[in-house]
């Protein structure tokens, strides 16, 4: 395992469900292995429900360090995970957002719903708008994301955005892939922290 110390962490937006394809959950449960594994943070949500949970509870089950954000009026319906190793509870879903963006390195996007999409869409937006320089994952599970890959094709095709933006977004298959692209990112972050 490599050390806290670097202090890299990773912000995951994902489904507070599961989803129709098992493969969700598998990879969702291997991502927060893989965070462990490598001496990341996990920042998320601060559910146990879906594959928030699921990667929060593969985390925790590997030793590793969690940071779980969730408003007040989410607090039941989403099961807010207490045992996290840090566990905010904020007033609304804007400052959840900010919370979550201000404590990581990277994005990580999985497959979910309308809040993903929306978080995903916050943080490239600002990322165009030159607010930001974090790299953002698509982890694009059996292709769960081919559809928002090619409407953002569109958005630049029709004239409504710069070819650089597709370039903000890295999108990745697998948690094996997704982890070697994480390393690099680190391994840039570790090497400007000296």
């Amino acid at each position: 395992m490599s050390s806290n110390a670097k202090g890299f962490a990773v912000c995951v937006y994902c489904g507070a469900r599961s989803g129709k394809d098992p493969a969700y959950h598998t990879e969702a449960t291997a991502l927060g292995q893989a965070l462990a594994d490598e001496g990341w943070q996990l920042v998320y949500g601060a559910g146990d429900v879906g594959l928030m949970g699921a990667v929060a509870r593969a985390a925790q089950a590997a030793g590793g360090d969690t940071l779980g954000v969730i408003p007040v009026h989410l607090l039941k319906m989403e099961v807010g995970k207490t045992d996290l190793t840090r566990f905010v509870v904020t007033e609304t879903m804007h400052e959840r957002k900010k919370v979550m963006y201000m404590n990581s390195d990277a994005i990580v996007v999985m497959p979910g719903g309308a809040g993903s999409l929306d978080e995903f869409f916050e943080v490239l937006t600002w990322r165009q708008l030159g607010l930001h320089a974090k790299p953002i994952f698509l982890l694009n599970t059996h292709g769960y994301w081919t559809p928002l890959v090619a409407l953002i094709e569109h958005v630049i095709d029709q004239g409504f955005a710069e070819p650089s933006l597709a370039g903000f977004i890295t999108v990745v298959d697998t948690v094996e892939a997704l982890t070697r692209a994480l390393r690099a990112v680190c391994s840039i972050k570790t090497e400007a922290a000296e």
